[in-house]
């Protein structure tokens, strides 16, 4: 691997030369031989790792081992640890959904306030076939079925070519040590039941089936981009954008030899998952539509019309409990974080999140609205007097967004934060709100 990993990394990931990354290491095999060979080809790394606390003395000892690791080879560290359990009960999420959501928030945050660059993961070859194997009993589009992308936005995942048993070989020849993780041996999760029983079949009736997947990964990965390109010149054929809807020719759109896979393609972002009955549209009675949360597809004599359910001066969107992302109306991030990052922008606000009610809501501003803006010490100000201070134009009034907490204002999205949500010394748990 050692002579393999540079030319994968010179030709598919040269970016990462002369980047400060950041590698997320569990103790386990496979980040032990990542950070390993990263630390060897003498690249600009630090290591993170996080204690969930959900192994006991076994978590604790993985903490210890990686902190000896770091002193050993000089490499900065950085650790955390989690109340996993606690999180997950408070947010109403499974062990694994809670564990996830808090470290790859910690991972950002530690991205941003070090000014590093990339972060590293250690998933493999191995870890992409498991995941497109749990899609595929689930039923999904071609995008489930390419695996772990080898990049997403900052996420890195440099061992993605390389199988377990390559990893293995390649930590038993050069005396890597690692430690066990004991959950890894428990058939609870789908995940571990594919890894421990039917991967191995597989590779019992093609000795060379890792070598096959990959290839066909790739073949799967060429045919989803070639999808995408042709989506979008198709698209300017048949969809026409106005009034804030999007209009769809159906006599051109029937004329495709795959029109149901193009619908899919353009429909699918928007939440729809009725497809057959979709489909069928193109074909029924002027009048018939099909709903998806905010949004309604329509069938209007010779079009397929998709717009918003609600008029945008009326629309009201609420936020759930757990939720860690939105996209409509606006694209927001949530998540619990541990640290205020003081430099950061009118984008991001930090709210204790004891006082937040949920549903938050998400509004247009309206006469009477008024908020208490946050440093003016709970003085009350109108929505509308706030905007005339700010020299706010019609349109930006038009298109500026309430984050409320029942009645009460949180946030005029992108401007200002409200005084009675923020973070004091008595909060013990902040949420970090983010547009995007």
């Amino acid at each position: 691997m050692l002579s393999k990993l540079p030319e994968h990394l010179n030709n598919d990931l040269a970016f990462l030369k002369e980047r400060k990354l950041l590698v997320a290491v569990s103790g386990g095999l496979d980040s032990m031989v990542l950070v390993h060979l990263l630390h060897q080809l003498n690249y600009d790394i630090s290591i993170a790792h996080c204690n969930f606390n959900l192994r006991g003395e076994e978590s604790d000892g993985d903490e210890d081992f990686i902190t000896t690791y770091a002193k050993e080879n000089k490499l900065q560290l950085f650790v955390t640890n989690f109340n996993t359990a606690l999180f997950a009960s408070d947010n109403k999420l499974s062990i694994q959904v809670a564990a996830r959501q808090l470290r790859y928030l910690w991972f950002d945050e530690l991205l941003q306030e070090n000014n590093l660059d990339f972060l590293l993961t250690a998933h493999h070859l191995d870890d992409s076939l498991e995941t497109f194997l749990i899609n595929f009993t689930r039923g999904t589009g071609l995008e489930g079925l390419t695996g772990i992308p080898q990049q997403n936005g900052k996420i890195v995942r440099p061992l993605l070519p390389f199988t377990r048993d390559e990893i293995l070989a390649y930590a038993k020849e050069n005396d890597i040590q690692w430690r066990e993780d004991s959950s890894n041996a428990s058939d609870k999760y789908l995940r571990n039941r594919l890894r421990h029983d039917v991967v191995p079949l597989l590779k019992t009736l093609n000795p060379a089936f890792a070598e096959s997947f990959q290839q066909t990964l790739e073949n799967l990965q060429q045919a989803k981009s070639m999808m995408e390109d042709a989506s979008v010149l198709i698209y300017k054929q048949v969809v026409t954008e106005k009034d804030n809807q999007k209009h769809f020719d159906i006599a051109h759109l029937k004329r495709l030899p795959n029109y149901r896979a193009y619908l899919y393609q353009w429909l699918n972002p928007f939440g729809f998952t009725a497809w057959e009955d979709i489909y069928a549209l193109a074909d029924a009675q002027s009048g018939k539509y099909i709903l998806a949360g905010n949004f309604r597809l329509l069938k209007d004599r010779e079009v397929l019309i998709l717009e918003r359910v609600q008029s945008e001066d009326n629309a009201a969107f609420e936020i759930s409990e757990g939720s860690l992302a939105i996209e409509e109306p606006i694209k927001l991030t949530l998540g619990i974080t541990q640290t205020i990052n003081k430099n950061a922008t009118k984008k991001i606000i930090f709210v204790d999140n004891q006082l937040i009610k949920f549903p938050l809501i998400l509004r247009r501003w309206q006469e009477g609205d008024y908020f208490c803006p946050i440093g003016m010490n709970g003085l009350k100000k109108k929505v509308s007097k706030y905007f005339k201070d700010e020299k706010f134009s019609l349109g930006e009034k038009e298109n500026t967004w309430l984050l409320c907490s029942g009645s009460d204002i949180v946030w005029i999205i992108g401007h200002r934060a409200d005084e009675r949500f923020k973070v004091t010394e008595t909060t013990n748990t902040i949420l970090k709100i983010e547009v995007l």
